[in-house]
């Protein structure tokens, strides 16, 4: 099982296929997902991984939180998000996730923040058919009619389906076929629609009702932060000095 990411969704748009046939798709951002924290089983028992992504003004975040990405050596992040994982695909704390972490073709499941609407009526919050336009109804045709009985039950039962606020919830779509990656801008185009507003948080993971292709990256695709130590001149110094001597 592998890692998520958490990417910003760009807008809708559409892109053409060799037969001509226009695909519609969502473009998702990644802005600098890096990996932040190791969940582990002797200390937290589960095994997970915490990433961030975006940059965070510093006045903006606790010190307790600045502490925890010094010591990862991450910038502040706005935003951060834990993923389970099985224990041979932990990648190391400041790698950042790039966007060919995902390949075309495969299928992922999306989570965001769907679309808020503020206070909506019976029909459109439950699509409601509404009252009759004639026959004795005047003024209340988009009513959403009876609420209960009167003598029995005598009471409006908890969960009853009534007029109320419209959106701003946590929805996962499932099996969305990612069309197109492009990892030097950082941008997943997936096929179809994904919950949320332009601009707003991302989680995309591997569906998990979908097998895995054969050719997807272990433990996943991401880059290495910082220069490589240069530990190896030194044994090759003294071999040398050894053979001169």
């Amino acid at each position: 099982m592998r890692s998520g990411v958490i990417a910003q969704k760009v807008g809708m748009t559409r892109i053409f296929t060799d037969a001509g046939e226009h695909v519609p798709v969502t473009v998702l951002k990644i802005d600098q997902c890096q990996v932040v924290a190791h969940r582990t089983v002797e200390k937290n028992g589960y095994v997970a991984l915490q990433v961030g992504v975006g940059k965070a003004k510093v006045k903006n975040v606790s010190a307790a939180e600045r502490g925890r990405f010094a010591v990862a050596k991450v910038e502040p992040k706005r935003k951060l998000a834990e993923f389970r994982v099985s224990e041979d695909s932990l990648i190391p704390v400041g790698a950042e996730i790039t966007a060919d972490h995902f390949i075309p073709g495969q299928f992922v499941d999306v989570t965001g923040t769907t679309t808020g609407k503020g206070f909506a009526g019976g029909i459109k919050r439950w699509n409601f058919g509404g009252l009759r336009a004639t026959h004795g109804v005047s003024v209340s045709h988009r009513s959403i009619g009876s609420t209960g009985g009167r003598q029995d039950p005598g009471k409006t039962f908890k969960n009853k389906k009534m007029p109320g606020h419209l959106g701003v919830e946590r929805v996962t779509t499932q099996n969305l076929r990612v069309v197109r990656t492009d990892p030097e801008r950082g941008l997943i185009l997936v096929e179809g629609a994904v919950p949320g507003v332009a601009g707003g948080w991302i989680q995309i993971r591997d569906a998990v009702k979908r097998k895995l292709p054969a050719d997807v990256p272990l433990p996943g695709k991401f880059r290495e932060n910082g220069a490589i130590a240069p530990a190896p001149e030194a044994p090759a110094q003294e071999a040398t000095s050894g053979e001169n001597a």
